[in-house]
């Protein structure tokens, strides 16, 4: 008897924990970065195409792409804007290897760099197709030169010097020729990747038209995301005190609520008149198996 007494306070225990552990809540903040529809951190979080999109390291929260991971310095709600940065691009200060941005087919679908986002490619060969057939992909950024660059950036400096094919010849004399570079958008870098477009660098500036007249030392640099929002009935959820997620198993939309969930709102009930809750339903089935267990062992 004694033996069965336990079984049963430890079954008791267990359904307890899985009853108050249905609903569980999604993260709503990284550091101090505010997350919201569409985004999501935790599973059934957000919008299902945002899905594995965000990763919360710590106090800091990054964008992840095929490339990998970008720091995320904000998100703007209002505008439908994310500024993410890239550790291992180049800088004016700073000069790293050079690699590919690149997001994925999703990615380029609902959230891609906006027309503010300027990709600079520096250190570009006399062959290189920027330079040649497609010259006509690169624009003057805000009335700043390739000179201006190579003469004001410490990490950019390196390519301004005499030697190899940094050098032009006049007449008897030689002079200091700064190598190409360039001023395109994200769909060049997209199409090409830095060997095809044969530049040895690149970096990423925010052009919010403040741009001009200021120095490379003083850019904003990072990567602005514009992304679409899915217009699933999210904000009625929000205004009745839900948060907006999603079926993990059938991706359809659900209003996550403090005790359980609905496909519309947290004061509304399904569309045949009862309450649609899984968390309610699955408590209800431990319930159904507890009265069962005491029944047989009374």
């Amino acid at each position: 008897m004694m033996s069965r007494l336990l079984f049963f306070f430890v079954f008791l225990y267990t359904v307890t924990t899985l009853i108050s552990t249905t609903s569980g809540a999604c993260q709503t903040s990284c550091g101090s970065i505010q997350i919201n529809y569409p985004f999501g951190i935790d599973k059934g979080c957000g919008s299902p195409q945002f899905q594995g999109m965000l990763n919360c390291s710590s106090t800091d929260l990054y964008f992840i792409t095929p490339s990998g991971g970008y720091k995320v310095r904000s998100i703007d709600y209002d505008e439908n804007t994310m500024v993410v940065f890239d550790p291992l691009m180049s800088t004016c200060s700073t000069l790293q290897p050079h690699h590919d941005f690149k997001l994925s087919d999703i990615q380029n679908a609902i959230i891609r760099p906006s027309y503010d986002t300027v990709f600079a490619l520096f250190n570009c060969s006399s062959d290189s197709p920027v330079q040649n057939r497609y010259k006509s992909l690169c624009f003057e950024a805000a009335g700043h030169s390739c000179d201006e660059l190579y003469s004001s950036c410490t990490s950019f400096g390196i390519f301004n010097t005499t030697s190899g094919n940094n050098t032009a010849s006049l007449g008897n004399s030689t002079v200091s020729a700064t190598p190409y570079c360039c001023f395109t958008s994200y769909d060049t870098v997209r199409v090409m990747s830095m060997n095809i477009l044969d530049c040895s660098h690149y970096t990423t500036v925010i052009d919010d038209g403040k741009m001009r007249g200021v120095t490379p030392v003083d850019w904003s640099y990072g990567v602005e995301l514009s992304y679409s929002v899915p217009e699933i009935g999210c904000d009625r959820c929000r205004k009745s005190g839900g948060t907006c997620g999603f079926d993990a198993e059938t991706q359809i939309f659900l209003c996550q609520c403090s005790n359980n969930t609905s496909p519309r709102d947290c004061g509304g009930v399904s569309d045949k008149g009862g309450c649609n809750s899984r968390s309610t339903n699955y408590a209800m089935l431990l319930l159904g198996m507890l009265v069962s267990f005491i029944c047989a062992i009374l």
